[in-house]
C-alpha cells in the first residue's frame, strides 16, 4: 500500500547502492532485497540488504543497518555493515577479521562482566529466525522451543528484529552468543562471516546455526537447544 512506510522504506534505501552495485560490477550477481534477482557470468555475488531492522526503523528504533555481502563461488568473501542512526561500520573479510569504525575486533575483545568460558547463566544471546518462521506453525514451534531452551540456561535472550546490528554487537563481544535458525538469505552470509572472522566458534546442523564466544560457551549453548522439544 502507498501509505506503508515499510515497503516504501526498504525501496528507498534499496535505491541507493543498488545502481551504484550495478554499475561498477556489471558482471557481477546481485540479489536485492526489493528488485531481486539479476544474474551474472563470473564467480561473484552480491547481496544486498538495503534496511534490516525495518521494523525497528518504522518504530523510530536506531536498531537497524544497511548490508552487503560479496560471495565468490557461494562463499562469502566480504561484508559490510552500516548503522546510519549510530554512524557504526562494520568490515569483515575473509581471512582478514572483522574491523570497526576502522579498529580490529574479535569476539574475545569484551567478554560480558562476570562471565567465564562455560558459564551462560549471565549470557546474553540473540535468536535470528527467517521471515517464513512466524509464518509456518510447526517451524513457528520449533523457533519458541530453541527460545525456551536458551532461556532455561542463559540470562537474556534477545530476538532480533535486526540481525546485521546484532551479529556486529557478537563479533566486537558484546553477545556472548548467536543461534540462526532458517535465517533469510539477506543476513545469513553477513552473519556468518562477522561470527567466522572475529575468532567465533561456529557449529551447525541443518537450518541451526550457533556461534560463541568460546568452545566451551558453543557446547553449552548447544547442549541446550539439542534437548529443546522440536
Amino acid at each position: 500500500m502507498a501509505h506503508d512506510v515499510t515497503p516504501a522504506a526498504d525501496a528507498a534505501a534499496e535505491a541507493r547502492p543498488l545502481p551504484v552495485v550495478r554499475e561498477a560490477f556489471p558482471n557481477h550477481a546481485v540479489f536485492a532485497e526489493e528488485a531481486g534477482e539479476f544474474p551474472g557470468d563470473e564467480p561473484y555475488r552480491w547481496i544486498i540488504d538495503p534496511l534490516d531492522g525495518t521494523n525497528d526503523f518504522a518504530a523510530g528504533l536506531p536498531t537497524f543497518a544497511s548490508s552487503a555481502a560479496v560471495l565468490r563461488d557461494g562463499e562469502p568473501l566480504v561484508a559490510a555493515v552500516h548503522q546510519p542512526a549510530t554512524d557504526e561500520t562494520y568490515v569483515a573479510r575473509s581471512g582478514e577479521g572483522v574491523r570497526y569504525d576502522g579498529d580490529r575486533v574479535a569476539v574475545a575483545d569484551a567478554p560480558e562482566a562476570g562471565s567465564s568460558a562455560g558459564d551462560v547463566a549471565g549470557a546474553t544471546v540473540a535468536v535470528i529466525v527467517g521471515r517464513d518462521v512466524p509464518r509456518n506453525p510447526a517451524l513457528a514451534a520449533e523457533a519458541d522451543a530453541l527460545r525456551a531452551a536458551l532461556g532455561d540456561r542463559a540470562k537474556r535472550v534477545l530476538d532480533s528484529w535486526a540481525p546485521t546490528v546484532h551479529s556486529g554487537l557478537f563479533a566486537r563481544g558484546r553477545l556472548r552468543g548467536l543461534v540462526q535458525f532458517r535465517p533469510d538469505e539477506e543476513e545469513q552470509a553477513v552473519t556468518e562471516l562477522l561470527a567466522s572472522e572475529a575468532g567465533a566458534a561456529v557449529r551447525r546442523k541443518g537450518h541451526l546455526y550457533v556461534a560463541a564466544t568460546d568452545e566451551a560457551t558453543l557446547a553449552a549453548l548447544w547442549s541446550a537447544l539439542d534437548g529443546a522439544d522440536r
